[in-house]
């Protein structure tokens, strides 16, 4: 296989998934609804009863709407991230998953092809989202969006992967919609999206322990520093390990000769 090949069938599957993504309207205003509820209305309230700023003094930034803005755009990645692999178990109830599997390309590339599909549409959504908090007068500097944008694809990966791998050990549809509840909403808030992590060790050490550990945590401080002219090693390095692992654990899961896939028929 040439390499023109390789870029054509990665364009093949991004355009694909954005067709798809553009005929799902509703898909594109539910992804916006959730973090929009909560930047207009929970933001709003904190701010109003704290009346001063939460954040530690070494930040750059003061109101509490522009702290949590990068905390809702992970969570747009991780939705988005989870309802981009509701769509591989789909895709394989229905078959069509089935053609692109026995395609000439290692299965490792067709995945993360689609990895990176679900990537770019989760991205596009969280620009969109910025665009609207700006007019909610959160206005990170402007150099902030580009650097922004390394921390959001890294991080839409790891989510993407994440979901890739539970897709692949959950054959029915019914049973992945529950498991993105049992996933998501846990990694949500046990994170700092919403809270800073003194504030939460302040609270309580257990959670703050959790925190620590949940690899969400650490996207939504590499969204957050990079969106703010700065860049958190330690948060990046946590992301991309993450990344990989999930990765790797996918596509062992995909493998039709030793994945959790044949394990099931085979039980």
């Amino acid at each position: 296989m040439s390499p023109a090949q390789y870029i054509h069938c990665l364009g093949s599957i991004v355009m694909r998934e954005a067709l798809r993504f553009l005929h799902q309207r509703e898909r594109f205003f539910g992804a916006l609804v959730r973090p929009l509820v909560w930047l207009f209305i929970f933001a709003a309230g904190f701010r109003s009863i704290l009346g001063v700023s939460i954040i530690p003094p070494y930040e750059t930034y003061i109101l509490y709407e522009e702290y949590i803005v990068p905390g809702l755009a992970a969570m747009i990645l991780l939705f988005s991230g989870m309802q981009s692999s509701l769509s591989m178990v789909y895709d394989r109830e229905m078959g069509s998953m089935r053609m692109l599997m026995v395609s000439p390309f290692p299965r490792w590339y067709l995945l993360l092809c689609k990895l990176v599909a679900g990537a770019l549409v989760s991205i596009a959504q969280v620009y969109l989202f910025f665009i609207i908090a700006w007019f909610w007068e959160v206005e990170p500097p402007w150099m902030g969006y580009l650097l922004a944008f390394p921390a959001l694809l890294i991080s839409s990966l790891m989510m993407g992967a994440l979901g890739l791998l539970l897709s692949s050990a959950i054959k029915q549809l019914e049973n992945f919609a529950g498991v993105m509840n049992f996933v998501i909403f846990p990694m949500f808030f046990a994170s700092s999206a919403l809270y800073p992590l003194w504030r939460i060790r302040d609270s309580s050490v257990p959670l703050y322990e959790i925190c620590r550990f949940n690899p969400f945590t650490h996207a939504v401080e590499l969204i957050r520093f990079s969106l703010y002219g700065a860049i958190n090693w330690g948060a990046a390095m946590v992301v991309i390990g993450a990344l990989v692992l999930f990765l790797a654990g996918a596509v062992y899961g995909y493998d039709p000769a030793r994945g959790l896939m044949t394990r099931k028929k085979g039980a």
